[in-house]
C-alpha cells in the first residue's frame, strides 16, 4: 500500500489539486469610464480603447452590433469568448463561451479570470489616456 510520509508532499499535492479546481466566473459589470482629463468620453473613443487594449493582449476583438464588441482569446487548445457592451460612460466584460476551460455551473478554470482581469486593467489604462 502507498503511504505519503512527508507533510511537504501532502501540502504539495493539496496545492496541485486546488489549482485544478474551477473558480466562479469573473465578469466586469458596468465599469465606469474614467479619463485622466476628467472629460467625458464618447462611445467611439471607448470602443477604440477596448480594441487597442484587447489586441495588445492577444484578444481578437470584433463588432457584435451597436455598442457591443466580442472578444476571443485563443491560447494553445483553450479559447475564451466574452461580450463587451460599452457606451461613453460604462463598459462590461461578460462570459459568453469557452473551450477546454472546465466551464459549468457558473465556474471556470482560474486562468480565465486572470485573462479577464488583465483585459479589464488594459481597457482602464487605455480609457485613462482619452
Amino acid at each position: 500500500m502507498f503511504r505519503i510520509q512527508s507533510p511537504l508532499a501532502v501540502a504539495a499535492a493539496t496545492l496541485v489539486l486546488a489549482a485544478c479546481q474551477p473558480m466562479a466566473i469573473h465578469n466586469v459589470a458596468d465599469a465606469p469610464v474614467s479619463t485622466s482629463s476628467g472629460k467625458a468620453a464618447s462611445a467611439t473613443q471607448v470602443r477604440s480603447a477596448i480594441i487597442t487594449a484587447g489586441t495588445a493582449l492577444g484578444w481578437s476583438i470584433k463588432d457584435d452590433g451597436p455598442g457591443r464588441l466580442e472578444g476571443t482569446l485563443r491560447l494553445r487548445d483553450h479559447a475564451a469568448v466574452v461580450e463587451i457592451p460599452y457606451s461613453g460612460s460604462r463598459y462590461s466584460i461578460t462570459y459568453k463561451s469557452s473551450e477546454n476551460l472546465q466551464a459549468g455551473d457558473g465556474k471556470i478554470h482560474k486562468n480565465y479570470n486572470g485573462w479577464v482581469q488583465n483585459l479589464d486593467r488594459a481597457i482602464r489604462a487605455e480609457i485613462s489616456r482619452i
